[in-house]
């Protein structure tokens, strides 16, 4: 099936999808032509990203994943994006709030709590499916901009996609049971207040022990380490995305003191913060379509149509 996209340079494009529906879709050519797109952003929606033409990178928290055609990639809230791509490639970009599945999927497993996979190289009966859903997504976020029955609809349809994607081959769904996956989930809730194994063990009923043996098997790393590669990863971040000084960067995540904030970077980044810092390039804001309520005043119940990105 050919992947149906909207057409580059068509400004009504550019328009969200019914604000109250909180799904929006977009491509990547259009974006670049409103947007440098080279430097890092942070997502405070998810982002689906799906390769349909070209070669190039894109990287999600500094990690680069080489694209091509059938390449899938998720963007989860909070984290980093950068687009190195040529100029030949070009992608359908979903984006939602994470409100928008939770109104109508029950498994709380479905957003994973960001501890899924980031890519795939989609082929075959998957590759089929995947673009369907996406192809019939952008479709009726053209067609269908206002009402209530519209809303849901996009919603279901998010949804729809997103359990195809939990069935792709490598991709478990993070159960909450699963020992690992729940002192992940903890640890993102208070990196920034300790990073001490035994208060999350305690908190969550297990030993030390078990918790370490759990991140053991799911990472090769111990619990200790996963707890400072949480909090390396969040430093990165804002090292890139802001202009905060550094010290004020490490008090915000437990180091009262620049200097061991200085030592743990270096030590578990391999450079200083400011060295990190330098390397990145300044981030232009708000490069995804924001979704947000109709005005009260539309009696249409129709939102105003906005370019991605604006106030």
């Amino acid at each position: 099936m050919a992947l149906i996209g909207q057409p580059a340079g068509d400004s009504t494009a550019m328009a969200p999808a019914p604000g109250w529906a909180g799904v929006g879709t977009v491509t990547l050519r259009e974006l670049s032509g409103h947007y440098d797109l080279a430097g890092v952003r942070r997502c405070d929606q998810h982002v689906l990203v799906l390769v349909t033409v070209g070669h190039g990178q894109h990287e999600i928290d500094f990690r680069p994943y080489l694209c091509r055609p059938g390449t899938l990639l998720w963007v989860r809230p909070g984290q980093v994006i950068r687009h190195n791509g040529g100029a030949g490639l070009d992608a359908i970009v979903v984006c939602w709030e994470p409100s928008a599945v939770a109104e109508v999927a029950d498994d709380p497993a479905l957003l994973d709590g960001g501890l899924g996979p980031a890519c795939w190289q989609l082929a075959g009966e998957d590759e089929d499916a995947v673009i369907n859903e996406v192809s019939q997504l952008v479709v009726d976020c053209q067609r269908h901009r206002s009402g209530t029955l519209a809303a849901g609809l996009l919603r279901h349809q998010l949804a729809v996609l997103l359990l195809r994607i939990a069935l792709l081959p490598g991709r478990r769904p993070a159960e909450r049971n699963d020992a690992y996956v729940r002192f992940r989930l903890e640890v993102e809730k208070d990196f920034t207040q300790t990073r001490r194994v035994e208060e999350y063990a305690e908190r969550m009923g297990y030993s030390v022990r078990t918790v370490t043996r759990a991140c053991l098997a799911a990472t090769g790393r111990s619990a200790k380490q996963v707890i400072d590669d949480r909090v390396t990863l969040e430093a990165m971040r804002l090292l890139a995305v802001t202009d905060d000084p550094i010290a004020d960067i490490g008090r915000r995540l437990g180091f009262p003191e620049p200097t061991n904030f200085g030592r743990f970077f270096h030590r578990e980044a391999g450079t200083s913060p400011g060295a990190f810092r330098s390397a990145q390039r300044p981030p232009p804001r708000n490069a995804f379509p924001s979704q947000r309520r109709p005005a009260a005043g539309d009696l249409h119940g129709r939102p105003t149509p906005r370019v991605a990105g604006e106030a």
